[in-house]
C-alpha cells in the first residue's frame, strides 16, 4: 500500500472544495467514470435482485417462522460473527490487492503460493474456530443469552461460518482478477435463489427453523464449488501448476492482512455489539424484530457499496500516480451521485416506516422507528462518499484503525447506556451515532492528510428535488392510506420518488461531469433496450 501523499503536495482543505473540472483531464476523467460504472452497475445490479427477492423472502420467513425463531437465528448469527473475527484473518481484502499485483507483474510463483497456503490455513482455522462453537456455544446459549433453543442449531451454525469464510476469500480473489460481475452472478443470481428455494422446500417439509439455517449451508457450499471452478480457469496457467517448490507468503501480504485483521475486529464490536446486548438485556423476539429492521437499514448504502467495489482500487491506482486532481474530481461527482440516488430511497423508508414493517406481520410494526433512526444514519453515510477507502488505499489505514478503536468504544458504551433504558430505541441510537460520528470523522482526515473534499456548490443543486421529494411522498401517505396493500402502495411510492426527483434534477440542471454520467447511464440503458427490441 502507497503512503501519504508529500506535504507539499496536499493543499488546504479550503482549496480543494471546488475543484473545477480541467479539459485536460476529460479523457481519464470519462474513462475512469465509465469503467467505475460499468462493473458498479453489475454489482449494483446483484444487489437489487437480492433485496427485492431478499426482502418478500423475509416476509415470508417473518410469518412462517415468527419474532422468536428470527431472534434465535440472529443470536447464533452474532456467535459465527464473534468467531468470524479470527476465521478471516485479514486474508480476503490481500487477495483483491496482491491477486491484482501478481497477475500484473507475472510473478506466478508467489500468486499459486499464495493461493494454496491461504487457502489452507483458512480451512485449518475455520476447522479450529468449529470445534470452538460447538465447546463454548452452549454456555453462550445458557448463561449470556439466556436462550438454551439456540444450542441444537450450533452445528449448522459452524458450517455456516466455514463455508462463509471460504466463499469471501475466494469472491475477493475474483474481484483481484478484475471480474467484479462473475463474482456477482454466483454470489447474487446463483446463490441466493438457492438460498430461497432451499428454505421454501425444507420449510414446507415441516423442518422450520431447521430447514433455514441448512438451506444456508446448503447454498453456500454450491457457490463455494463455482467460486472454485471461477478461479481456476481465471489463474494463469503458470500459477496451477504443482511442479516446483510452494512459494511462502510474502511479509508485505502479512502485515497488510494484520492491519485488516485488526479492522475487521473493531467492525464487529461496531456493527453487533448492539444486538449482543439486545440479546443480553432483551429477548429473542425483540431482537429479531430488530434484526428485521436492521436488514433494511443496511440496503440504505447500497448504492455507496456497489460503487466502493471498484472505486477502492482506482483510488490505490491514482494515489499511486500521484493523480490527486483527478481522485478528488471522481471522489466529489461519486460522492453527489451516491447521494442523489439514495435519497428518494432513504425519504420513502423514512415516511413510510410503519407500512415497511407492518408488511412482515403485526407483531414487527413496533421496530418502525429503529427504521427512521438507522436510515438517517446512513444518509450520512452516503453524505460523506468513500472516505473510508480512502484512508485505506492511500496508506493512512494507522488512522482508520485508531478512528475505529475510539468509535467500538463508543458504541459499546452507548449500547450499555441505552439499551437498558429505552430497549430497541436506544440501541438503533446508539449504532446510528456511531456510524455518523464515523463517518464524519474519516471525512476530516481524508480533509486533512490527502487534502480532498466531496463538496462544492453543486450540492445546492439537490436541495429542490429533495423538497419535492419529501412533499409528493407527504402528499401520497394521506391520499392512499388504507386504500392499497401495503406493497402496492410502497412499491408506487418508491417509483414516485425516483421519477419526481429525477425530473426536478434535471430541471435544475446538471453540471459539466453529471452530464458526462447522465450520458453514459443513457447511453447504456438506450443500449441495453436496442438489443432487447432486436432481439
Amino acid at each position: 500500500m502507497s503512503g501519504a501523499l508529500p506535504a507539499n503536495k496536499v493543499q488546504p482543505a479550503e482549496a480543494v472544495l471546488e475543484l473545477q473540472p480541467r479539459a485536460a483531464d476529460a479523457p481519464s476523467f470519462r474513462q475512469q467514470m465509465g469503467h467505475i460504472s460499468r462493473h458498479s452497475a453489475v454489482f449494483f445490479a446483484g444487489t437489487i435482485f437480492t433485496a427485492a427477492a431478499g426482502y418478500l423472502f423475509k416476509i415470508y420467513l417473518a410469518r412462517v417462522l415468527g419474532a422468536e425463531a428470527l431472534g434465535i437465528y440472529a443470536l447464533g448469527m452474532t456467535i459465527v460473527g464473534l468467531l468470524g473475527i479470527f476465521n478471516a484473518l485479514g486474508l480476503p481484502y490481500s487477495a483483491v490487492r496482491f491477486v491484482a499485483a501478481y497477475s500484473a507483474t507475472a510473478r506466478f510463483d508467489l500468486l499459486r503460493g499464495f493461493l494454496v497456503r491461504s487457502i489452507a490455513l483458512l480451512l485449518f482455522f475455520n476447522l479450529l474456530l468449529g470445534g470452538t462453537m460447538l465447546l463454548v456455544g452452549p454456555w453462550l446459549a445458557v448463561h449470556v443469552y439466556h436462550t438454551p433453543a439456540l444450542t441444537p442449531y450450533l452445528g449448522l451454525f459452524a458450517l455456516i461460518m466455514i463455508f462463509g469464510a471460504l466463499t469471501g476469500f475466494l469472491g475477493q480473489v475474483l474481484t483481484g482478477y478484475k471480474d467484479v460481475a462473475r463474482r456477482t452472478v454466483i454470489t447474487s443470481f446463483i446463490g441466493n435463489p438457492l438460498t430461497m428455494i432451499f428454505t421454501l422446500v425444507l420449510v414446507a417439509a415441516g423442518l422450520g427453523l431447521w430447514g433455514y439455517i441448512f438451506a444456508q449451508a446448503a447454498s453456500a457450499f454450491v457457490v463455494i464449488v463455482l467460486l472454485v471452478f471461477a478461479v481456476w480457469k481465471l489463474t494463469p496457467s503458470a500459477a496451477r501448476a504443482f511442479s516446483g517448490g510452494l512459494a511462502s507468503i510474502e511479509k508485505d501480504v502479512i502485515l497488510f492482512s494484520a492491519v485488516v485483521f485488526a479492522m475487521d475486529a473493531l467492525g464487529f464490536v461496531m456493527s453487533q455489539a448492539d444486538k449482543i446486548l439486545i440479546g443480553f438485556y432483551l429477548n429473542p423476539r425483540e431482537l429479531g424484530i430488530y434484526a428485521m429492521a436492521a436488514a433494511l437499514v443496511a440496503f440504505v448504502p447500497a448504492v455507496l457499496q456497489s460503487v466502493n467495489q471498484i472505486f477502492s482500487p482506482t483510488i490505490a491506482d491514482l494515489h499511486a500516480r500521484d493523480q490527486r486532481e483527478l481522485l478528488g474530481r471522481l471522489f466529489q461527482t461519486l460522492t453527489k451521485w451516491i447521494l442523489g440516488l439514495t435519497l428518494p430511497l432513504g425519504c420513502v423508508i423514512i415516511v413510510f416506516a410503519r407500512e415497511l414493517m407492518r408488511i412482515f406481520g403485526p407483531e414487527f410494526e413496533a421496530g418502525w422507528p429503529i427504521l427512521i433512526i438507522g436510515t438517517l444514519g446512513q444518509l450520512i453515510n452516503c453524505g460523506v462518499g468513500s472516505v473510508g477507502y480512502l484512508l485505506l488505499m492511500s496508506g493512512q489505514q494507522r488512522r482508520l484503525i485508531r478512528i475505529q478503536a475510539v468509535m467500538a468504544v463508543v458504541m459499546v458504551g452507548l449500547s450499555l447506556l441505552l439499551i437498558p433504558r429505552l430497549g430497541l430505541t436506544g440501541a438503533a441510537l446508539g449504532a446510528a451515532v456511531t456510524n455518523a460520528v464515523s463517518n464524519v470523522w474519516y471525512l476530516r482526515e481524508v480533509r486533512s492528510k490527502l487534502g480532498l473534499s466531496p463538496y462544492n456548490r453543486s450540492y445546492l443543486r439537490l436541495l429542490p428535488p429533495l423538497a419535492g421529494n419529501l412533499c409528493v411522498l407527504l402528499l401520497l401517505r394521506f391520499a392512499l392510506a388504507g386504500i392499497l396493500p401495503s406493497w402496492m402502495t410502497l412499491a408506487i411510492v418508491l417509483v414516485s420518488a425516483y421519477l419526481v426527483f429525477v425530473v426536478i434534477a434535471l430541471a435544475v440542471g446538471l453540471d459539466e461531469d453529471d452530464r458526462l454520467i447522465a450520458w453514459a447511464l443513457w447511453s447504456r440503458v438506450r443500449g441495453v433496450v436496442g438489443a432487447g427490441v432486436n432481439a
